[in-house]
């Protein structure tokens, strides 16, 4: 996902996302403490976005608040 994609998207829609990620982190730390993990980059991509999406989240409550 791209900062681009993110920013368009609505807070629920982004609090939606940042949901769907977490559960997919829960799954791929699990396989990854299984020894079933194939796509390790994964891992950081997932983090990675969360970060992104929480970081948009703050902007707009920032700015909202500003307004």
């Amino acid at each position: 996902m791209k900062a681009v994609d993110a920013r368009a998207m609505t807070a629920d829609q982004l609090t939606e996302e940042l949901l769907k990620l977490k559960k997919e982190q829960f799954n791929l730390r699990f396989q990854d403490a299984t020894g079933q993990l194939e796509k390790t980059a994964r891992v950081r991509q997932v983090r990675r976005d969360i970060a992104r999406i929480k970081t948009i989240q703050a902007e707009t409550k920032s700015a909202a608040k500003k307004a």
